[in-house]
This record gives structure tokens, C-alpha cells and sequence, in this order.
């Protein structure tokens, strides 16, 4: 007989994760079967924890000294706008009892939580994603543990803490959100994968494996490489301001930044000094050479330089004063692939720019970008033409294709977007994800069908075989 052995961090790990599943699992089953309108109550005071305003301004500044990533205003609009949207969408939806009926099948829905979630959140959102996947697990009656980023570990705990206390103040167990003990390793998050009943993970692909091999079920996202094309019929001057709004928001954190920007040749002079005209700076080849040597190392973003202001940026670049007065930089470019850094995600202020000659080699270029990083994700275009925007969503293996948006403000929800609020964007199977969809309280529920008799419906062999039979016979 084998007896398996544990490892001396499995024995090391597994007192600490048992003491949290303890505390959630009695969290949970003491709000498990709340009423609709209790769950609603614990939504919007973990919302209220975070979306008021001095705890909004608080957390970014945190989240800036602690990881060095974005900065404190956009972090704040960050915080506020995506738990205030978030809220909306909650508050919209019924996640408890009876949620769907169809008469007509004879099927009622009922739905049910799943139990303790094990949420890996990303160092360039420690507040704003802990707090938006605690209001989808808490609207469906689970208990959640956070598992956060090292880098952005203090700014969690004391989101964390915010949330637990608003829980406590409405009298329900502060348990139902934790956050693991420090220090966070990979072994600690892996033993804590494995002992919850959902995983659900935003950030790095290693982390999104690592679920998937759990052998819990598991939710991971896919990385952002967004690609936007700017066609004839634009309206160049909305989609320079709207490109340049979401390239430096956060000084381009988000995974829905654009990366790339393919320009028609009938329209690309125009579009360059709409670009330049909003903030934009055009590097020559020897300064896109400076800036490449500059921000990969080894092949490897240099983490020191990514999610930096235009004031930092431009004298690591090398680039003139001219530069450091400018929002963001452009790069023109040719191709895509690993012989072509800047066909790639950047997390930076720099936006790789194309020359297409008509809209089908737009399209290529925008399908060989998103083959080399980011398929699945999503892509843009700013156009008047329906036309060029339905091509793209028929034609390119991406889950949104985003039509006259500022990327970084549709893609994850928006006020003027009927995607729903989320900071996890599922790309499909084309990233390995399961969903192909943005997050939601959805994905956090259990649904148990009941099934009554209705009317048979069963149709002749003629009506199904017939056509079949016409063309090829018995």
C-alpha cells in the first residue's frame, strides 16, 4: 500500500488554511439561507465600505505605495465607479429561491449558493477586486476568502478589513469575507484552491493554471491585448479623445487598455495628428529603439517601468523634454509576434500604431496581434460603418468587439455599455477560460431545475429524417 506524504509546506500550510475554512464554513452556513432582501443588505454595505469616499481615496493611495502601479486619482474613479456599477447590476438580479420559470418547458429554477470561494485578486487592482468579487459571491449567499497579490497585500487587508467591519455593523459574520494570513505564497493559495468548493481568478496565467489543476472548479480570465482600429468613416477627433482617456487611465493598468491602434491609409495622416493634437507623442525609429531596450529586459516587461506616468516614462525611455510633457507615446509599427515586442501588451503608456491599407488588411492585422497575445479578449473599432463592426464580431475569435468605445470604459461594464460591471473578463475557450463572458453573480450559484410534465413533444421521424431522406435516401 502507498501512503501518500505530505510535503513540509503542505503540513506548514494546512493548520492555517483549516482555521480559515473553519471560520468561512461557519460564516456561510449561517447566511446560506437568507432572504433575498438580507443578501441585498450585505451587498451594499461591502459596496458602501469602499465606495465611500474617504475609504475610496484611502485605498488608493495605499494601493499606489504599496505596488508602485497606477495612480491615486484614477485608482479613487476606480474604486467608486466599478463598485457603484457593480451594486447597480446586483441589486438588479435575483439570486435567491425561484429566478427563472418557464411555463411553456415546464422548468422552474431555483437558485442556490456553492459555498466558500477562493478569490486570487491582482496587484494592479488591490481594492477594487476584492471588493467587486466579495458583492457576486456575497449576492449569491457564498462565504469568500481573498487570496491577494503579495505586492498589493496591505491595500487588500485593509479593504478586507473595511468590508468585515460593514458586514459586523449590520449584524451579519464578519467571516463571510477573509483574507489569507501573510506571508501569501503560491503553496498557501494552491492549499487554499484546493479546500474551497469555487476558485475564481483574476491575474497572472500561472495563477489561472494553478486553478485549473486544483481539481476544484475553477474561473480564470485571459490577458487583455487590445487592438482598436480606427476606420475612413470615424470621427477622428471622439476617437482620439477616446483612445487617449482609456490608454492613460491608471496609467494603463487595465487589461482592457489599448495596446494597439491600426489606422486606415486614406485616413492615418489625420488620425496621427488627432492622436498628437490630444497628447499623444510620435517617436522616431531611434527612439522606439530606446524605448524597447528600455522596457523589456530579457524578453520580459521590466517591472519598474510598467503602469508609470508620462513623467517617469519619458526620461527612462531616453526621450526629450518635449516627451515628458505628453500623456502617452506612440510607436509605428509593421508586424506581430515575438520579433515584434510592441505588437504586444505593454501595461504602459505606449500604443503601438499600424498603417492598414484598406479594412481587410486592418482586420489581419488586428487577428495577427491578437494570435500572438490576448485572442479571446477583445478588440475595438471606431467607425460609422455597422458593417465593419459585425465583420469583426462574425470574423475574429475574440468574446467583445467594442464599436466607438474608450476601451478601457466599456469593456469591463459601463454606464453607456450593456456589458455588466466586472474587473474579470472571460475570454473563451480560445485562453483556456471557461467562461466567454464578463464575471458575474451567475457564476456563483448553484441552480437546481424542477421539472413537471407538459405536453409531449415529440416530432415524426419524417420531420426530422425528411430532408436527410430527400437527399440521400433511406
Amino acid at each position: 500500500m502507498t501512503v501518500a506524504v505530505k510535503s513540509p509546506a503542505e503540513l506548514h500550510h494546512k493548520p492555517v488554511i483549516d482555521e480559515v475554512m473553519r471560520r468561512a464554513r461557519a460564516a456561510f452556513a449561517s447566511f446560506r439561507d437568507v432572504s433575498q432582501e438580507r443578501a441585498d443588505e450585505a451587498v451594499r454595505a461591502l459596496a458602501w465600505s469602499v465606495y465611500k469616499p474617504e475609504h475610496a481615496r484611502e485605498l488608493a493611495a495605499l494601493a499606489v505605495a504599496d505596488t508602485g502601479l497606477g495612480n491615486v486619482p484614477d485608482k479613487i474613479v476606480k474604486n467608486q465607479r466599478k463598485t457603484f456599477g457593480t451594486l447597480r447590476d446586483l441589486l438588479r438580479a435575483k439570486s435567491v429561491g425561484v429566478i427563472e420559470e418557464d411555463k411553456a418547458k415546464g422548468i422552474v429554477k431555483y437558485a442556490k449558493p456553492m459555498g466558500v470561494v477562493a478569490a486570487l485578486t491582482p496587484s494592479t487592482n488591490p481594492a477594487a477586486t476584492p471588493v467587486n468579487k466579495a458583492m457576486m459571491a456575497i449576492k449569491a449567499r457564498n462565504a469568500v476568502v481573498i487570496a491577494p497579490s503579495p505586492l498589493g497585500y496591505e491595500t487588500t487587508k485593509r479593504t478586507v478589513d473595511y468590508m468585515r467591519a460593514a458586514l459586523a455593523q449590520a449584524g451579519l459574520p464578519a467571516d463571510l469575507v477573509q483574507v489569507l494570513p501573510p506571508p501569501v505564497t503560491k503553496e498557501l493559495t494552491e492549499a487554499l484552491m484546493k479546500a474551497a468548493d469555487l476558485v475564481v481568478v483574476t491575474g497572472s496565467q500561472d495563477n489561472v493554471r494553478r486553478a485549473a489543476m486544483s481539481g476544484t472548479p475553477a474561473i480564470g480570465v485571459g490577458a487583455g491585448n487590445v487592438p482598436v482600429i480606427i476606420d475612413e468613416t470615424a470621427d477622428l477627433a471622439d476617437a482620439a479623445r477616446k483612445i487617449r482617456a482609456s490608454k492613460i487611465f491608471d496609467n494603463s493598468t487595465s487589461c482592457s487598455s489599448e495596446n494597439s491602434v491600426i489606422i486606415l491609409d486614406s485616413i492615418y495622416d489625420k488620425a496621427i495628428a488627432a492622436l498628437k493634437g490630444i497628447g499623444g507623442y510620435l517617436c522616431t525609429a531611434p527612439e522606439k529603439a530606446a524605448v524597447q531596450h528600455a522596457l523589456w529586459h530579457n524578453g520580459k516587461l521590466n517591472r519598474h517601468l510598467i503602469a508609470r506616468s508620462a513623467e517617469i516614462l519619458a526620461p527612462a525611455f531616453g526621450l526629450p523634454e518635449q516627451a515628458a510633457r505628453a500623456d502617452f507615446f506612440m510607436v509605428e509599427d509593421s508586424g506581430a509576434g515575438k520579433e515584434h515586442p510592441f505588437s504586444g501588451e505593454k501595461l504602459s503608456l505606449v500604443l503601438t500604431v499600424y498603417r492598414a491599407k484598406d479594412f481587410a488588411a486592418a482586420k489581419a492585422q488586428v487577428r495577427a496581434v491578437l494570435d500572438y497575445q490576448g485572442k479571446g479578449h477583445s478588440c475595438g473599432i471606431h467607425t460609422k460603418d455597422m458593417a465593419h463592426a459585425r465583420e469583426l464580431a462574425e470574423d475574429l475569435d475574440v468574446v467583445r468587439v467594442l464599436m466607438n468605445f474608450a476601451h478601457t470604459f466599456g469593456n469591463g461594464g459601463g454606464f453607456d455599455s450593456g456589458l455588466g460591471f466586472t474587473l474579470s473578463m472571460g475570454c473563451g475557450s480560445w485562453q483556456k477560460n471557461s467562461i466567454s463572458e464578463n464575471l458575474s453573480y451567475k457564476h456563483f450559484l448553484n441552480i437546481t431545475h424542477l421539472v413537471t410534465v407538459i405536453p409531449e413533444d415529440k416530432p415524426s421521424e419524417a420531420d426530422l429524417f425528411g430532408p436527410h431522406w430527400a437527399k440521400y435516401g433511406h
